[in-house]
């Protein structure tokens, strides 16, 4: 059985709830729309769903006309937006300074409203440009505000082999994937070097480490009490540097990926 594309997953909005999708056009920074927004604290410091998983219960879904249309529990909707080309200010994320677009001051107190605590929104434009670690890139490689490398994949037996071992099965978006990919062995994915998916090629990074995050429901914006599946993950996946699941790509060119493409592996 040869090797396909399963899904494909955005996350408009960093540690946003998933949107999955059909069809997706990969860029430089990874796939469109793909966290070209974060949310930060009073100091420009980058915010996740590792200390507040309520980031998670929101719904962000772009339009063509670049608005992001936000909806949480208990709050109304947001349009979200740049509040002009020239607004900016200095945000961090994992130790990248960049200068990211403001939104409004309506919409952080929104977002501030929600987390209970001041934040405020960042927005990655096209002249915000963010490296990659050049230890694993090439010179010129750039990535959204996710937090290392522009795509990540994770093939779907892999999630199945993990599953097997677990009382109660997590879903796949748990690991907030940019792609699945069926029709391999589990932990296929760890042995590839380049893959070509849709006639796009991709260099395999490195892999993907794992951290609290992995634990944190997305459907109730609460971390999961079992501690799983990071619990049952140390016990067969521990690395030197922490436990491995999916692997990080970078693009070598652009182009549109579609469901049921398929994955070749050439190195």
């Amino acid at each position: 059985m040869p090797a396909t594309l399963a899904s494909i997953h955005v996350y408009p909005l960093k540690s946003c709830a998933p949107l999955t999708l059909g069809v997706a056009r990969v860029e430089a920074r990874g796939l469109e729309h793909d966290r070209r927004w974060m949310v930060v604290d009073a100091d420009g410091k980058f915010i996740t769903g590792r200390k507040h998983p309520r980031l998670t219960l929101i719904r962000a879904a772009p339009d063509a006309g670049g608005t992001l249309h936000l909806h949480a529990p208990n709050m109304p909707q947001l349009h979200l937006s740049p509040a002009c080309a020239s607004s900016r200010m200095d945000v961090e994320v994992w130790g990248s300074h960049v200068a990211a677009q403001t939104a409004s001051p309506a919409a952080d107190d929104w977002i501030s409203t929600f987390l209970g605590i001041r934040a405020r929104f960042a927005h990655m434009d096209e002249a915000c440009l963010r490296t990659v670690d050049p230890d694993h890139s090439q010179p010129g490689d750039i990535v959204s505000f996710a937090d290392s490398y522009p795509l990540l994949a994770i093939s779907q037996a892999a999630l199945d082999q993990l599953n097997s071992r677990l009382t109660h099965p997590v879903p796949m978006l748990r690991f907030r994937p940019s792609i699945v990919i069926a029709g391999t062995q589990p932990y296929a994915e760890d042995g590839w070097k380049r893959v070509r998916i849709g006639g796009i090629e991709f260099d395999v990074a490195k892999p993907c480490i794992r951290c609290l995050f992995t634990t944190v429901d997305f459907e109730r914006g609460e971390f999961d009490p079992s501690g799983e599946p990071l619990r049952t993950l140390l016990t067969y996946r521990r690395t030197p540097k922490g436990v491995s699941f999916g692997q990080n790509l970078i693009a070598r060119g652009t182009g549109t990926l579609r469901v049921g493409d398929m994955v070749e592996v050439l190195a």
